[in-house]
């Protein structure tokens, strides 16, 4: 297998000698498809160009065979012509940390709301090598299966019959087993006591007890992920979950695990095994596994950064300002990402994932200001704000990624004045990164 690296938002050009083909990868979206990354192939040379979205896939046409990581635009010591991580001293790389953007967005319980579109797992296709470092799907899986267990969990735990053994004293339930009752009763002189098999209904059936099982082995894996296991989102979503399952068992054999059949009737239950068994396929049953192995098998993903920085952003202006932000405002075909009232402070917010925006560059600037200053115009938008005056004037701000920013908070909407135009503010915010060495 050959793999290609490539960073987002860039064209590269690889020798190749397969079949021509023209293609690209598709991002499903409820509204309109986004594209992740275009293939063209011609003269045993392609050209890939990706787009707003990192991950890992299978070349188009070439599943199994060739494969494309994509990395974070944002990331340092990066060879454009070669695709690769240029490295002279690797104390020096940095990479963008796009979990503890996830998680730290997470900690604003509005985001949670909104990460339907935020990410991509074909579960269907066949699993890619990826280094432990790539690996970023693993997170993304179990938070899948917690707002699935959440689900559940609002809606009532399945209740069905399932088998037990008991040593029951003074009494006979079900089928006895009379070998049992031999050896471990009658041979130590427990007369009373009888060994029986027999149906219970109650919430301890094979589901959930598979459930519960992948639940506690998700709290295990966080423990060994540094930062994850305090991210408020996993605690929260233990906390609303485990008292559901306290009576429920964790034993579950490997053979039923594996072999498990799902009953079609509750279907709220149908995603969240399905999942349950892939977390557990994907480790082999044993967090040892996972931490001897320098690559991971990962199923094709994709992480729409663009989106993942807009919420990134939300959290932190939550937590700046909380009720004075209201996202995602939509008025007549338009949708602004933020709104800012305070009294008669109002300000229209757009948060763009581009670093072009550092210093005074104003590259592609223009067009941003056009577009968040056709939301100040808007008269459906200004009344929601209970802007009376039509003569005044609504500041506009522009949030942008900055890596050589000293701060990771949004507080204060006036960093930079865009001196071409008025009220217009651009705030660059650093996002979080991994300088540790891979």
């Amino acid at each position: 297998m050959t793999p290609y690296s490539l960073r987002e938002h860039i064209t590269n050009s690889f020798d190749f000698p397969e079949d021509e083909f023209s293609e690209e990868i598709r991002f499903k979206k409820k509204r309109t498809d986004g594209s992740c990354a275009a293939f063209k192939v011609a003269g045993q040379e392609m050209t890939i160009s990706t787009t707003y979205y990192v991950g890992a896939d299978w070349i188009p046409q070439h599943e199994g065979k060739h494969w494309i990581y994509v990395a974070s635009k944002l990331n340092t010591k990066f060879d454009e012509e070669s695709g690769e991580e240029s490295i002279q001293n690797p104390e020096e790389l940095v990479r963008v940390d796009v979990l503890k953007m996830l998680f730290q967005a997470l900690e604003e319980p509005e985001v949670r709301d909104h990460t339907q579109e935020l990410f991509e797992i074909k579960f269907d296709q066949p699993w890619i090598p990826l280094q432990k470092y790539q690996d970023l799907i693993s997170p993304l899986i179990m938070i899948q299966f917690l707002n699935q267990l959440k689900d559940i969990v609002r809606k009532g735990l399945k209740k069905s019959y399932y088998k037990v053994e008991r040593n029951l004293y003074a009494k006979v339930k079900g089928k006895v087993l009379v070998s049992k009752t031999i050896k471990q009763n009658l041979v130590k002189s427990k007369n009373l006591n009888t060994h029986c098999l027999y149906e219970e209904f109650g919430v301890d059936g094979l589901e959930n007890r598979l459930l519960k099982k992948t639940l506690t082995f998700i709290r295990k894996y966080l423990a060994t992920v540094k930062g994850l296991d305090s991210a408020s989102y996993f605690e929260e979503a233990f906390c609303f979950i485990q008292p559901a399952f306290e009576t429920v068992s964790e034993e579950v054999q490997l053979y039923e695990i594996k072999h498990f059949k799902f009953n079609p009737f509750y279907k709220n239950y149908e995603k969240a095994i399905e999942l349950a068994r892939l977390i557990l396929q994907r480790f082999s049953y044993n967090l040892h596994t996972i931490q001897e192995q320098e690559t991971i098998l990962t199923p094709p993903y994709w992480i729409d950064m663009s989106k993942l920085f807009e919420l990134y952003v939300l959290g932190k202006l939550k937590d700046e300002y909380g009720s004075k932000i209201a996202y995602h405002q939509r008025t007549y075909g338009n949708e602004l990402d933020f709104l800012y009232v305070d009294g008669t402070d109002v300000k229209i917010i757009d948060a763009k994932y581009k670093p072009q925006y550092i210093g005074k560059s104003h590259q592609g600037l223009h067009n941003d200001i056009r577009q968040v200053s056709g939301y100040a115009r808007s008269k459906a938008i200004r009344e929601k704000a209970g802007v009376r005056d039509p003569n005044k004037l609504l500041e506009c701000v522009i949030v942008f990624p900055n890596q050589n920013s000293e701060s990771m908070e949004i507080n204060n909407l006036h960093q930079l004045e865009v001196e071409q135009y008025e009220k217009a503010w651009k705030v660059g915010v650093k996002l979080p990164q991994l300088t540790t060495p891979v």
